[in-house]
């Protein structure tokens, strides 16, 4: 039997590459970045995996991570796999009740934790988790609850493996491995119902490798990828695991909020994101743009005009550009999208992974036309990612790529995207009910995403589920109106109201600190946020960006009344998932009288739309 190459990737890798930096992460109290060389990586995973030997854990047993992005979630998890065991990571901001939902159906007896939120809330479903043992603790600063007598920290786990006195026993686990064996079991975290675990198998990840050796082959070991996205979510951990593979360094990002800090000091080459970073980065440039001077205006603005003939018009199409438009994108590449590029932290660009939700147009031509190599492409837990992504120059603005090689896909009669492959999940973690409602009697995975094939290029319509019916009989998709609007920089969240309503509505979440600014600058007085938000001139304001932008939008289509919301939807309050997609019940129903008054003052003002 061979080996699985996730089993020995580190121990392979430690012996090819040495003492070169595998990982970096910062330290800060220092502020400065901590580098972890391959050898270093290897010794750490043979102690774990040892110390998983001490504590008993079995092959094939359920082991969680529920932690933010830390170099310790990489080596639990090699660890694991060196013991055939299988690993499931919560989200860093999982709450009580999702802690003890997951733990009690995946029968987790090892709880590994990051830092002080996550213990806490572990801690305190810690009775109510019939299986669970112990928790241990990555972060030596969390403070232990007084009642806690069993929790270790990670160095005292690490102890537990000293002088590899298991090795033998991890090696001979190492070596059952097969390709069937459970790797992951990802928790989906569902916006509607409870969450799903999506079992992934070493075959699933397997292909994954296989098809991206080939259509990634410009991903090499002088790469560097920051990692920021959760390593929770299949995207970022595939691509995170991807890159071990190859040999790219790997900047792990601890502290989300700080991305745009990291971005700056790591200068990465390549990075899995999804749209709403480049939305922020779009509307940046813009705010940027838009502040200048005249004449510095109308010269940034002329070489986005000048990026996206160059770039999309003749490159993309293999087409040679024209000499003088050459010679122009020649001298904005070494002026403007340079000083752009470096002031991201984004100029040593080699490609960029975007997936995760609907990427406007708008904002693919604008990444292409500075330079940067924003590859859109689609994916799920249950297709171990990737279904579909841009090549390199053979690409469409408004498609998420072509289907990678090996994967089946159709579209059905309801226009749902159906697959059928290697990288596919067999099922749902103990939901035979679930696992059957997906696939169907030819072994079709069915995704819930509507979409259309077109020569060779994937496009997406929506989902199936959230495709509203108004009341006079017309479809509307909100993702795509959302998606839209969303690329307003004062514009931060929305949710599109429009089932079986007469009309298309909005609950709108601004930035506030671009509305404040607003009315400074128009000298509006107000006492509170909520009354800011009611005031005349900001309506008018947000009315006539809305108008913008929708207008390629059928007029059923169109949002006819908005309201501003003085709070945004928030996990804490149910409204999002982990991945921060709406939970469109909750909102619903959280906002019921405000959705419920937009409806009643139409009525009453007799509008007709």
């Amino acid at each position: 039997m061979a080996l699985q190459e996730m089993t020995v990737l580190v121990h392979r890798q430690a012996a090819k590459y040495g003492d070169k930096p595998a990982l970096k992460y910062k330290d800060y109290d220092t502020e400065t970045w901590i580098p972890v060389g391959w050898n270093e990586f290897d010794r750490i995973v043979r102690l774990a995996a040892n110390a998983l030997v001490a504590l008993e854990v079995e092959e094939q047993e359920n082991v969680g991570i529920f932690s933010q992005n830390k170099p310790e979630c990489l080596y639990t998890d090699f660890a694991a796999f060196a013991n055939r065991a299988v690993t499931i990571p919560l989200y860093a901001t999982s709450s009580p009740l999702q802690v003890q939902y997951i733990v009690n159906d995946a029968c987790i007896r090892y709880l590994f934790i990051g830092e002080q939120f996550q213990y806490d809330a572990a801690f305190s479903v810690f009775g109510y988790c019939e299986t669970l043992k112990q928790m241990i603790i990555f972060d030596r600063s969390v403070r232990k609850d007084p009642r806690d007598l069993t929790s270790l920290y990670w160095d005292e786990f690490l102890e537990l493996g000293k002088g590899l006195p298991h090795q033998a026993l991890v090696d001979e686990r190492t070596a059952r491995v097969d390709e069937h064996d459970l790797m992951n079991i990802l928790y989906t975290s569902g916006t509607t119902g409870e969450p799903k675990g999506v079992m992934l198998r070493y075959s699933n990840y397997n292909e994954i490798f296989r098809v991206h050796d080939d259509l990634l082959s410009t991903l090499t070991d002088h790469d560097v990828s920051l990692n920021f996205l959760p390593l929770t979510h299949i995207f970022e951990k595939a691509w995170t695991y991807f890159c071990l593979h190859r040999g790219t360094l790997v900047c792990v990002n601890l502290r989300p909020a700080e991305v745009q800090q990291s971005l700056r000091e790591v200068r990465p080459t390549v990075m899995c994101s999804v749209p709403r970073f480049w939305e922020k980065v779009y509307q940046g440039v813009h705010e940027r743009i838009a502040n200048e001077s005249p004449l510095r205006r109308a010269l940034m603005l002329n070489a986005l005009k000048v990026g996206r003939e160059h770039n999309l018009d003749y490159v993309r199409l293999g087409k040679t550009p024209p000499l003088m438009l050459r010679m122009k994108y020649k001298f904005y590449e070494k002026t403007i999208y340079a000083l752009l590029k470096k002031t991201i932290g984004l100029e040593n660009g080699n490609f960029f992974p975007t997936a995760g939700a609907a990427v406007s147009d708008e904002i693919c031509e604008f990444a292409h036309s500075v330079g940067l190599n924003m590859m859109v492409g689609y994916g799920l837990t249950e297709s171990t990612a990737t279904v579909s992504l841009y090549h390199v120059q053979d690409f469409e603005i408004g498609s998420v790529g072509n289907i990678i090689p090996g994967l089946e896909v159709k579209i059905n009669e309801n226009s749902e995207i159906l697959l059928r492959g290697k990288t596919i999940t067999d099922g749902y973690y103990k939901k035979p009910r679930a696992t059957a409602e997906a696939f169907d009697a030819d072994g079709w995975f069915h995704t819930g995403d509507a979409g259309y094939l077109h020569d060779g290029h994937l496009y997406l319509t929506g989902r199936i589920k959230e495709l509203f019916k108004t009341s006079n009989g017309k479809y509307i998709s909100p993702q795509a109106l959302e998606t839209r609007l969303t690329i307003d920089r004062y514009i931060d969240q929305i949710a599109i109201i429009a089932d079986r309503r007469k009309f298309v509505s909005a609950l709108i979440v601004p930035v506030y600190e671009y509305v404040k600014e607003y009315a400074a600058r128009k000298n509006i007085s107000y006492n509170s946020m909520e009354e800011l938000l009611k005031h005349p001139k900001i309506l008018a304001l947000f009315q006539a960006r809305i108008d913008t932008l929708q207008q390629q939008f059928a007029h059923y289509e169109q949002v006819k009344r908005f309201v501003l919301l003085p709070r945004p939807f928030s996990m804490e309050q149910g409204e999002l998932t982990n991945t921060l997609k709406l939970r469109r019940a909750v909102v619903a129903e959280h906002f019921k009288d405000v959705i419920d008054k937009i409806y009643e003052e139409a009525e009453a003002e007799k509008h007709v739309f």
